[in-house]
């Protein structure tokens, strides 16, 4: 996990996972009702966390179970998770993958993000995503647009996005961090598994024995 400077993973699933509480639980078994730190209106809605229609979604948008993840480009783990993660998804057929860009490792991760909300406009997030998670070096604005170019994205739509959209593009980032923030996480990447809080890196077989048990727990 990478915890605003990177630290150490997470070492067992066991000690990893957390059970939302009934406290952040919505009578419909949804999560909501808890707060940001701020006096803002309520953060961790079901609709805002799991049904932003600003933030790009893979996977099966109507399987019956969600992952959310948290990550930053910049990110080493979330870099290393990415193939697996997106492996699993694609294996179980029926999850929903919805990423949170939370750029938190300074400020070429925060151009990285909104370049790649910006390429959303032009139907490119998953290109732009994919090339930029797909390198092991860190990442230089020069280097995101040539990786973005290469992946096919229309770099002139893009500079005229990223002016015109701006607010927009700011107010996704702003609600992906305070969520982030008001589920306690600490770094990148961290996941919501259905009911469950995943505060770093799980290996394959341990993300298909969550979502096994996030469906278990759906269904109680």
């Amino acid at each position: 996990m990478a915890e605003f400077r990177n630290k150490g993973l997470v070492p067992t699933r066991r000690a990893a996972l957390t059970l939302i509480g009934a406290g952040a639980l919505a009578a419909t078994g949804g999560i909501t009702l808890a707060r940001a730190a701020t006096d803002d209106d309520e953060v961790l809605t079901e609709a805002k966390v799991l049904r932003d229609p600003d933030v790009p979604v893979a996977g099966n948008p109507d399987g019956n179970i969600s992952i959310i993840e948290w990550s930053d480009y910049n990110c080493p783990y979330c870099r290393k998770l990415e193939p697996e993660l997106r492996q699993v998804v694609q294996d179980d057929g029926k999850v929903r993958l919805v990423m949170k860009d939370w750029p938190i490792l300074g400020p070429v991760s925060v151009t990285a993000a909104r370049i790649a909300l910006a390429a959303k406009y032009q139907d490119k997030y998953h290109q732009a995503h994919d090339a930029m998670m797909a390198v092991s070096s860190r990442l230089t604005e020069p280097r995101i647009n040539e990786l973005l170019a290469s992946a096919g994205v229309d770099m002139n739509r893009l500079k005229r996005d990223l002016a015109d959209r701006a607010k927009d593009i700011d107010a996704v980032l702003k609600r992906n961090n305070d969520q982030a923030e008001a589920f306690g996480f600490r770094g990148t990447p961290s996941f919501i598994v259905g009911k469950y809080r995943v505060p770093g890196v799980l290996s394959m077989t341990e993300f298909e024995q969550v979502i096994a048990d996030a469906r278990k727990a759906k269904m109680n």
